[in-house]
């Protein structure tokens, strides 16, 4: 959940949404984000909406704890359904994050996803993901996520280097990711992803290849890796323009993810998203699937986004405040928006390009179509596809992604 609120009109106070939004609801699935935005400490690189117990301390007493954070949310899960009203879509998706979810006791991560099952039912097939720092679980606390109908877990790896790993600022120590998958798989988690970042300062290739060599070799069915980004307001930032550390490089970053590619698809693990690769079609991430496809979502928590309907909202911050509205009964969202027809349209073809399934050129209007010819012509583009019908991304339109996308938009 990202640290900064987009401007919007104010939400309803009991959170109610336009009828139109709720139109044809049946026609697409529902899932669930559920923020956890306690961090034992911060690393440097984030500017998710997190806080740790230093940060919270003072600023919002008793509502901002963690040890009554469940309880705060399952109302917002209550909300949800009174908001929905007689909807009735089984849940598809729930993906806990944060931040760092697994610093709540599993119990409590089981008691929010009861929640969901009891307010709204969970589809049969339905996928339940957790995030997960390596240090803050062991096999019992594994074991009672998965009897609590968890299904797929995320581990936060990022490195398998020491040196990469406290640039990153993360307390984790190299191989205990790896260990985690043995543990998820032994209490029965059969989807299991390793998150990882590339083009940290001082990373270099081997070291990249040393990190996606381990992750592969612990065995999970899907590999998310990101290029590091540098957000202003972080430490990070803060280090690199006073020259402690270099600063990251677009070539560099194209450089590893090359390798990413080489090395995962030998290994059987094909891509999906840009960023993101899987084993087999059952192990892609259907929750982020969700997002990338427009469908409805409801995030509970605070800073949690939204969207159903083509109506797009958000919640307030702090924990504090988040749990004082609720305490209130009123919704803690700050701010809406309504997507007008170009605006989903425009997502559509923002989002849907970085899948492996690519975007319907009938999206594209005059401009956006002679450009994607030249996309094709300059190798961006596959060409049976192309033909089919859709614009899919050859390799190297994945690294060029961005400048391929604001070709097509017009």
């Amino acid at each position: 959940m990202p640290s900064v609120l987009p401007d919007g009109e104010p939400m309803p106070r009991d959170g109610a949404l336009p009828p139109h939004a709720l139109a044809g609801a049946g026609d697409r699935p529902l899932g669930f984000y559920l923020h956890v935005p306690y961090c034992a400490t911060r690393c440097g690189y984030c500017d998710f909406n997190t806080y740790t117990a230093t940060e919270l301390r003072g600023s919002g007493g008793v509502l901002a704890s963690r040890d009554n954070y469940a309880d705060t949310l399952v109302e917002e899960i209550r909300l949800a359904r009174k908001v929905l009203g007689d909807d009735p879509r089984q849940v598809r998706t729930v993906f806990v994050g944060g931040g760092t979810p697994t610093l709540l006791a599993a119990a409590d991560l089981v008691r929010m996803l009861a929640a969901v099952r009891e307010e709204f039912g969970l589809a049969d097939d339905a996928e339940v993901t957790t995030e997960a720092n390596p240090e803050s679980v062991d096999p019992a606390y594994l074991a009672e996520l998965r009897a609590g109908g968890f299904n797929r877990v995320s581990f936060g790896m990022q490195s398998a280097r020491q040196h990469v790993l406290k640039v990153l600022d993360r307390t984790h120590t190299p191989g205990r990711p790896e260990a985690c998958v043995a543990e998820a798989r032994a209490a029965g988690f059969d989807h299991v992803n390793l998150d990882l970042i590339y083009g940290t300062p001082g990373e270099s290739d081997d070291d990249w290849r040393a990190s996606l060599d381990a992750a592969i070799g612990a065995g999970p069915d899907h590999v998310s890796a990101y290029a590091l980004i540098v957000e202003e307001g972080t430490q990070l930032a803060r280090r690199i323009r006073r020259g402690e550390v270099p600063m990251t490089d677009d070539d560099v970053h194209a450089d590893r993810y090359l390798i990413a590619e080489d090395v995962l698809s030998g290994a059987g693990f094909a891509w999906y998203e840009v960023s993101n690769w899987a084993t087999s079609e059952a192990g892609r991430c259907l929750h982020n699937e969700l997002y990338w496809r427009g469908a409805d979502w409801w995030g509970a928590g605070p800073g949690a986004h939204s969207h159903v309907g083509g109506v797009r909202w958000w919640n307030v911050k702090h924990p504090g405040a988040y749990a004082a509205a609720l305490g209130e009964e009123r919704s803690p969202g700050a701010g809406r928006e309504v997507l007008a027809a170009e605006d989903q349209r425009v997502e559509r073809i923002l989002l849907e390009l970085r899948l492996r399934e690519g975007v319907p050129l009938s999206l594209l209007r005059a401009a956006g179509l002679e450009a994607s010819g030249r996309a094709l012509a300059d190798g961006l583009l596959e060409p049976g596809p192309y033909e089919a019908g859709r614009a899919v991304l050859t390799l190297r339109g994945r690294l060029l992604a961005d400048g391929v996308v604001r070709e097509l938009v017009d």
